[in-house]
């Protein structure tokens, strides 16, 4: 019987079980510990319209998803063939890739500390981008931001969408939430 290996946990994870669930509890004053609000998964999108022409784009849109996010993203499919696009049902027209667990804790980590500060003239991220409903919806405008990102690797600056579901319910708790584990608002 071989000694079991444990993984050090994310930061971020630490961040937030030792110190951001006990503020929220301070600032929403709830009563079950199940009611704190958690982030849930972080999916990355990048719609990629010109994969009708160009099969390397597809293909180099996954290589750069695969290195930031660690997992194979899976391929999106058009649904409905539409004319003035020139697009056929099930011609891909992106990708995506759904992180959780420790993937997206380790993700949330790079995002916050090492991407996001790396953007030309960052004053922080928009308030904004919440649905009402406690997720919080983040558009970059190209992937070199992240390390893992060869520069010298790749064929076009693509933008990407970072989409961060949380068990919030109201958007007051999921600002709060990620105000706690190190997202840079911008002030209003």
């Amino acid at each position: 019987m071989g000694a079991e290996k444990t993984r050090p946990q994310p930061n971020l994870l630490q961040l937030y079980e030792e110190q951001a669930s006990g503020a929220l509890v301070k600032e929403f004053d709830y009563d079950n510990p199940m009611q704190v609000p958690r982030v849930a998964k972080v999916i990355l999108n990048i719609g990629i319209g010109e994969a009708k022409d160009n099969a390397r784009a597809l293909d180099a849109a996954v290589n750069d998803v695969r290195a930031i996010t660690g997992q194979q993203p899976i391929v999106v499919k058009a649904r409905k063939s539409v004319a003035a696009f020139k697009l056929r049902a099930g011609m891909p027209v992106g990708i995506k890739a759904t992180l959780r667990g420790r993937r997206m804790w380790y993700f949330l980590e790079r995002l916050i500390s090492v991407a996001l500060p790396r953007i030309r003239d960052f004053r922080g991220v928009s308030p904004e981008g919440f649905d009402g409903r406690g997720n919080y919806s983040l558009g970059l405008r190209e992937q070199i931001i992240f390390p893992e990102v060869d520069y010298d690797n790749i064929d076009k600056l693509r933008g990407l969408e970072v989409s961060i579901v949380t068990t919030a319910r109201t958007d007051e708790e999921a600002r709060s939430l990620l105000a706690q584990l190190g997202m840079p608002f911008r002030k209003r």
